[in-house]
């Protein structure tokens, strides 16, 4: 069958993973570094810019998520909460640092680029693909634009980031990512499927912004902090989340034309070395003022996806609670403020 040619369904994605098995097997064999989330990414995106019908496997893909929501939440222990009056410096620059995407992001994507007023705003927005696309529609945009430039965003980030901690900040991203699931005691782990399925189907029943990941976060941090969970979900589920988040990211661009490419994703390229300059800014005014180390500082301030960041900060071995701490705070304000402050300078079609 040929990679272009129309495909059912399930040839749509058994294709895709059977494209994404290539992708981990090349990056294993090569010794690079994270092949169960770069390998899938790089044979997923590699096919889609070539016009292979790609499909991705959907709620499947929102359940892997749910796995690093019952990671973070298992990170946050007694010895995190009392931490927390010592991150408050550092949160309070979050509402800064979005002020300034916002005052720098919407007239370039307005004035410079060319895109209405509400693809523009949430164009500009850090926060979850998913909910700036949901958002900006519902406000009027163009919801394939946001779609194509959110993923940019997110995809240059993945990228970039490791390189950053490695080469300029020595990090290994060889730290364990949990223990097998032969070592973790059968009742936890029962646990974590319970929460992860509560979290996860009661956030949405009530409306929770990124359920797939914060309802199961909160449920697990419930049991955590009460004693009854003790470590992470097993390593072999967070290297499936690791595969399915690599599959999401690189079937995004399917279907992409060259006037898209042209137009959205080289405005994504391009505002993506806005959002590094101003990373790059906030995270060594933390450092400066001994707020936190430099791996901690630039996990938290960068302007990638919550659950990439998530599994960064594991591979990296970095204080998950730190990062994750300012990456909610970031999700929340962009989630509530934008609508709100969008209405001020969009107008309502």
């Amino acid at each position: 069958m040929s990679l272009l040619a129309p495909a059912t369904l399930m040839r749509q994605r058994l294709l895709t993973l059977a494209l994404a098995g290539l992708g981990v097997a090349v990056f294993w064999l090569l010794n690079l570094p994270l092949p169960f989330l770069f390998g899938p990414l790089s044979a997923s995106l590699l096919a889609a810019l070539l016009g292979a019908r790609l499909r991705g496997f959907g709620q499947i893909s929102v359940a892997a998520r749910t796995i690093l929501g019952v990671a973070v939440g298992a990170s946050i222990t007694p010895a995190l909460v009392g931490q927390l009056p010592q991150m408050a410096a550092s949160v309070a620059l979050i509402p800064i640092y979005v002020a300034v995407i916002a005052l720098v992001g919407v007239p370039f994507f307005h004035r410079v680029c060319g895109f209405d007023k509400a693809t523009a705003w949430y164009a500009a927005m850090p926060g979850g693909l998913q909910d700036m696309v949901i958002f900006g529609t519902e406000a009027g945009g163009d919801p394939r634009a946001l779609s194509l430039i959110h993923a940019t965003r997110v995809l240059i980030v993945v990228s970039i980031a490791p390189a950053i901690l490695t080469l300029g900040m020595a990090a290994e991203l060889t730290n364990p990512i949990g223990q097998p699931a032969a070592d973790l005691p059968l009742h936890e782990m029962a646990l974590m499927v319970v929460a992860a399925l509560v979290g996860w189907k009661g956030g949405e029943r009530i409306g929770l912004f990124g359920a797939s990941i914060l309802g199961p976060m909160i449920v697990t941090a419930i049991l955590s902090l009460l004693g009854l969970i003790h470590a992470r979900p097993p390593a072999e589920g967070i290297l499936f989340a690791q595969f399915m988040i690599g599959i999401g990211i690189g079937v995004g661009y399917v279907g992409i034309t060259l006037a898209e490419f042209r137009k959205d994703v080289l405005a994504g390229v391009a505002f993506v070395l806005v959002l590094a300059a101003l990373a790059a800014g906030f995270t060594e005014v933390v450092v400066f003022f001994g707020l936190a180390d430099p791996r901690e500082a630039f996990l938290a301030f960068a302007p990638g996806g919550q659950a990439e960041m998530t599994v960064l900060a594991i591979v990296a071995g970095a204080d998950l609670g730190f990062v994750v701490v300012h990456h909610l705070v970031r999700i929340f304000f962009v989630i509530t403020c934008a609508p709100l402050a969008a209405r001020l300078v969009v107008r309502r079609r």
